[in-house]
Formats: structure tokens, sequence, C-alpha cells
């Protein structure tokens, strides 16, 4: 877990605001403030590999897979 993440799931549990959102939130003013200052084919390749992480954990993802048990 990243400080992001640490932040967007305190905020979740003490202020009820969704962690997603937090995150969202947080990964749309990183590409924008990366827009500024690099290339935007740059910008865009990173936001298409994120894309495709995400498509592979949404993709490998099963619920009760990672209990620890």
């Amino acid at each position: 877990m990243g400080g992001v993440n640490i932040v967007a799931q305190w905020l979740q549990q003490t202020r009820g605001i969704s962690a997603g959102k937090v995150q969202m939130a947080v990964d749309c003013g990183m590409v924008l403030t990366a827009l500024a200052v690099l290339e935007p084919v740059r910008v865009l390749q990173s936001v298409l590999g994120a894309v495709v992480m995400s498509a592979v954990l949404v993709l490998n993802h099963r619920p009760g897979r990672y209990l620890g048990v």
C-alpha cells in the first residue's frame, strides 16, 4: 500500500468518502500535472500501461483467492 492508498482508506473509514473516488481524483491530478510537464504521447503511454495492468488484475482476480488461509 502506498501513501495515497493509506490516506484513501483512512478517508473512507473516518469520513465515509469512497476510497476509489479519492484514488481516482489523485490519479487524474497526476495525469493533468504530467500533461503540463511531458509530451502528450508519453502521458498517453503511461495511461495505456495503467489500463493494461488494471485489466490484468480484473481478469485474474477471484473473490476469496487471497485469504491467506
